[in-house]
C-alpha cells in the first residue's frame, strides 16, 4: 500500500491549484471587493449570495451554511471525496507529482477506483468512439446526424462517436491501455454477464460532460432496427462520477453563456440543445433521461448566479402536447426553486427545437426563444382552458381548479398576481377570484380522491373577506437594500471621497422609501460635495430630517463602519456608484420586459418597436455599467 502523502505535496498541491479557479468550476464567482469574491452557495440553497472566496488567502467561506476552508476542504466538500482523494484529485489537474512517506500506510484510501481513474477511462472512451464514428459500419449513425442538420463540425462540436455492434470492443481497447475491469465496471462503461461486454453496442452516443468539461457518461441512442434493446435512449446508470439529478447535458459549453446573459434554456433532449447552440441560443441544456428536479435547479442557479441583484430568465422548452403540458405543471411545482422569472418557449406547431431548426432554420429557434411567456401564465392557460367558459358551471369549475394551483405557489408575494391573471383569463372579478384563492387556501391540498371531483360542494356562507393589512416598511437592514445603505454611509461618511462621484445618481436610485428620503436630503443640501470637509455634515442632514425614522437612519448610517479596511478611495467608490446605477438600470430593463410581453408586436407594431430599441439601449448601458465596475474593482 501507499504511504502517506507528504507534507511538502500537499503545500504544492494548495499553491498550484487557485481557489478562484477551483471553485469557479461550480459557482459563478462576482467581484465582492476587498480581495473577494462571491456568489451562490453551492452547498445549500439561498436566495442572496453568501458564499465568499478569497483567492490571497486561498480560502472559502458561506456565511449561510458556515462551511469553510481550503482548496482541499472544497475538493472533499463538493465531490464527497476523501482528504487523499481530494489531494490526488487537484495534483493530478495541476500537475503535481505527489511524494509519499515510506512505510506509512494510507488509512483514508477511497474504496473502490479512483475518481481520476474512471474520468480518465471515459475520456479515452469518449475518444475511441469519435473514431468510430468515421468508420464504414457507422454509416447509419452518419445518416441520423445528417438528416437533422449536423455535419460533421457539429459532431466534433459536441464530441458525438459511434459504438461498435460488436460486443467487447471498447473493452478490449481499453484493458490494453491498463483501466481495469473493475473500474470499467464500476464506471458503467462495461457490464458482466458470462464475461465482461460494452454497456453500449451499435449506438450513437453523446458524451455527457460535467462544468469542468470532463465526460462523466454517455447517452446512447437506438439506430438499427435489429438492436435487441427496444429502449430509444440509455443513459449512463449511477455512478460515482455520474449523478443524473445533478447532471445537466451541455453545461460546460453553455457555463459561460448563462453567466454573462443572467439566462438558461431548458431543452428536452441531446439534439435540441445541439440545434439550440447552433442556432445562437448558446445557453440551452438538457436534462439526461430524467425530469428536471431541484438538484438540476441548483446547479442552473450557481452558474447563472440566480439572486435577489442579478436576477435573470429560466426558460423551459416544452412540447405543445400532453406530455409537454405535464411536464409544466411538474416544473411549475419547483417554480420556487428561483429568483429569476421562469418562462416557457413553446412552438404552436409542436415542433423541438431540433425539428424547428430542420425545417425553419436558425431564425426560427431563436424567435421561439424570444416569444416565450411567463411560465405561470402557462401552467394557468393550460388549466383553464380544459373548460367551456362560456357556460356558467364551466366558468365555476376552472376557477375552483385555478384557484388550488395559485394558493398552492409558495412565494405568497406572487399569489395577488396570479390571482389576477386568473379573473382575467377566466372573465370575472378580481375580487371573487381572490376570495376563491383564499378559500382554496383554508381547504388545504386537495385529497386525492377529490382532484377532479365535478360534484357540486355545499355551499356556504360566504365571509367577508379581511381588509388587506398595511405594506410594512421594509427592514433597514434587508439584503435586498445592502447596496443602498453602504452607499448612503459613504455620502455621509466620507462626502470628501464620493465627492462628484454621485453626480449621475437620483432619487430613482433608491428603492427604500427611507433610504430614498436621505438621499433626497442629501440632494437638497448641494449634494455629497457640500460636505466635503464639513465636520457638521451628518448633523445637518439629521437636523434637516422631519421624519423620526429618516433621522434614526442618518444617525445609524453615520456610525456604522464601512465595510472595508483602508480608506476608502475612488475605486472603491466607483464599484458602489456603479453598481447601484446598474440595479436601477437592470429594474428599468425588467420593467420594460414585461410591458414588451404585455404588447402584441403585430397589432402594437410601432410601440412594441420603440419598446424594443429603448430595450437595446438599456442593456448597452447596463453592460457598460458592468464594465466599469470590473475596471473600477
Amino acid at each position: 500500500m501507499a504511504g502517506l502523502i507528504r507534507e511538502e505535496s500537499i503545500a504544492e498541491v494548495r499553491e498550484k491549484a487557485r481557489i478562484d479557479d477551483v471553485v469557479a468550476e461550480h459557482v459563478t464567482l462576482r467581484n465582492a471587493g476587498g480581495g473577494s469574491m462571491k456568489g451562490l452557495c453551492p452547498f445549500h440553497d439561498e436566495k442572496s449570495p453568501s458564499f465568499h472566496v478569497t483567492p490571497s488567502r486561498g480560502f472559502f467561506h458561506c456565511f449561510g451554511c458556515q462551511a469553510g476552508g481550503d482548496v482541499i476542504k472544497f475538493v472533499m466538500d463538493i465531490d464527497a471525496l476523501s482528504f487523499a482523494e481530494a489531494v490526488e484529485r487537484l495534483a493530478d489537474k495541476y500537475g503535481v507529482q505527489l511524494r509519499r512517506e515510506e512505510g506509512d500506510v494510507r488509512d483514508d484510501r477511497p474504496k473502490g477506483p479512483q475518481r481520476s481513474r474512471l474520468v480518465e477511462a471515459h475520456k479515452v472512451a469518449q475518444q475511441f468512439y469519435a473514431e468510430q464514428l468515421a468508420t464504414p459500419d457507422a454509416l447509419v449513425a452518419r445518416q441520423f446526424l445528417a438528416e437533422r442538420g449536423f455535419d460533421q463540425s457539429a459532431a466534433e462540436t459536441f464530441g458525438i462517436g459511434f459504438a461498435p455492434r460488436d460486443g467487447d470492443a471498447l473493452f478490449k481497447h481499453l484493458r490494453q491501455l491498463a483501466f481495469s475491469q473493475e473500474e470499467l465496471v464500476v464506471g458503467g462503461l462495461v457490464a458482466v454477464g458470462r464475461s465482461a461486454y460494452d454497456r453500449f453496442r451499435g449506438r450513437l452516443l453523446w458524451p455527457i460532460r460535467d462544468a469542468s468539461g470532463d465526460t462523466i457518461g454517455f447517452g446512447a441512442r437506438r439506430i438499427f432496427d435489429d438492436d435487441r434493446i427496444d429502449a430509444k435512449y440509455l443513459n449512463t446508470s449511477e455512478t460515482p462520477i455520474y449523478k443524473k439529478s445533478q447532471v445537466l447535458y451541455g453545461i460546460d459549453l453553455a457555463r459561460k453563456d448563462m453567466a454573462r446573459s443572467s439566462q438558461a434554456v431548458v431543452v428536452e433532449g441531446y439534439t435540441d440543445v445541439m440545434a439550440c447552440h447552433l442556432a445562437g441560443v448558446t445557453s440551452a441544456v438538457a436534462t439526461c433521461g430524467t425530469a428536471f428536479g431541484d438538484e438540476h435547479a441548483r446547479v442552473l442557479r450557481r452558474f447563472m448566479n440566480d439572486h435577489e441583484e442579478f436576477r435573470g430568465e429560466v426558460i423551459f422548452a416544452f412540447d405543445g402536447d400532453a406530455a409537454g403540458q405535464k411536464a409544466a405543471l411538474r416544473t411549475f411545482s419547483g417554480d420556487q426553486n428561483f429568483v429569476s422569472q421562469t418562462y416557457v418557449a413553446v412552438e404552436p406547431d409542436g415542433l423541438d427545437p431540433c425539428d424547428l431548426r430542420i425545417k425553419q432554420g436558425d431564425a426560427a429557434v431563436r424567435e421561439l426563444v424570444a416569444r416565450r411567456v411567463p411560465l405561470y401564465r402557462f401552467v394557468l392557460s393550460n388549466v383553464v382552458g380544459k373548460y367551456d367558459l362560456d357556460r356558467a358551471d364551466s366558468r365555476v369549475d376552472a376557477l375552483r381548479e385555478g384557484a388550488r394551483l395559485v394558493s398552492s405557489i409558495r412565494d405568497k408575494s406572487k399569489v395577488d398576481a396570479f390571482a389576477r391573471e386568473l379573473a382575467g383569463m377566466v372573465g370575472i372579478d378580481v375580487d371573487q377570484a381572490r376570495a376563491e384563492v383564499r378559500r382554496a387556501a383554508a381547504r388545504g391540498p386537495a385529497r386525492p380522491d377529490q382532484r377532479g371531483s365535478r360534484r357540486s360542494e355545499p355551499q356556504q356562507a360566504e365571509t367577508p373577506a379581511p381588509p388587506a393589512p398595511r405594506n410594512p416598511v421594509p427592514d433597514l437592514r434587508d439584503p435586498r437594500f445592502a447596496l443602498e445603505r453602504e452607499t448612503l454611509k459613504l455620502v455621509i461618511q466620507h462626502p470628501m471621497a464620493i465627492g462628484r462621484t454621485t453626480s449621475d445618481i437620483g432619487v430613482e436610485d433608491f428603492t427604500h422609501p427611507v433610504y430614498r428620503a436621505v438621499w433626497e436630503l442629501v440632494a437638497a443640501a448641494g449634494g455629497p460635495v457640500a460636505g466635503s470637509g464639513d465636520a457638521t455634515w451628518a448633523g445637518r442632514l439629521r437636523d434637516a430630517a422631519t421624519d423620526p425614522a429618516v433621522s434614526s437612519a442618518i444617525s445609524a448610517l453615520g456610525v456604522e463602519p464601512i465595510r472595508t479596511a483602508k480608506e476608502p478611495d475612488a475605486a472603491y467608490v466607483s464599484v458602489h456608484v456603479f453598481r447601484l446605477l446598474e440595479l436601477t438600470a437592470m429594474r428599468r430593463i425588467a420593467d420594460l420586459k414585461s410591458k414588451l410581453q404585455r404588447t402584441n408586436p403585430v397589432e402594437n407594431a410601432a410601440e412594441y418597436n420603440r419598446m424594443f430599441g429603448e430595450l437595446a439601449a438599456l442593456e448597452q448601458h447596463r453592460r457598460t455599467l458592468r464594465e466599469r465596475t470590473v475596471g473600477a474593482s
